[in-house]
């Protein structure tokens, strides 16, 4: 094989002046670079796992598996297994609009709060009627930035259970919105007349 060839083919490092030289360069100049990259990987991989991003966690471990420090190369396969076998978790079974707001409730609870939306909304379709459903609703959308439709939804809630006011007023998770109309009226109408 000539020297053109051997450039050419994938992996190989650029020809060097003597043919004793090649390796020793190429493992002093190459790995160094290899193994920062790795490392670079790993570390980026795992921002992502603790954020609960696997799917781009799993990528950067396998990216990271592939270079040449065995101890993170090691550490990376596990990770991606572990991404992996987190992804294939089947979705939870659900049927009856409790089931659905159980889990839009504990979704909201690690603030997936698009994800929790979608959940509230099919227990609503489900159980038109339930104003605690409406209530965890009007939750998701008011962190979702959906003020209006939380408004309405909050709105039904209290008008289905008027208890429902006073649990939003001692909710923490309204409080920002306590004094911002139209949530100052719904939730303080006493205050209207001032």
């Amino acid at each position: 094989m000539t020297k053109s060839e051997t450039a050419r083919m994938p992996g190989a490092s650029a020809p060097e002046s003597t043919p004793g030289a090649a390796s020793g360069a190429a493992a002093a100049v190459v790995q160094p670079q290899s193994a920062e990259k790795q490392l670079g990987s790993f570390e980026a991989a795992m921002k992502l796992f603790h954020a609960r991003n696997l799917k781009q966690a799993r990528d950067h471990f396998l990216i990271a598996a592939k270079g040449p420090e065995r101890d993170v190369a090691h550490r990376a396969r596990l990770h991606a297994a572990m991404c992996d076998r987190r992804l294939e978790q089947a979705a939870p079974n659900l049927h009856s609009a409790e089931d659905y707001y159980t889990y839009g409730v504990a979704q909201l609870n690690v603030r997936k709060v698009a994800e929790a939306r979608g959940s509230l909304e099919k227990a609503l379709q489900l159980a038109p009627g339930a104003d605690h459903i409406y209530y965890a609703l009007a939750l998701a959308q008011a962190l979702g930035g959906d003020l209006a439709g939380a408004h309405e939804n909050m709105k039904r809630a209290i008008e289905l259970e008027p208890r429902n006011r006073v649990m939003a007023r001692q909710d923490p998770d309204f409080a920002p919105l306590a004094n911002q109309p139209p949530f100052d009226v719904l939730l303080y109408p006493e205050r209207k007349n001032w």
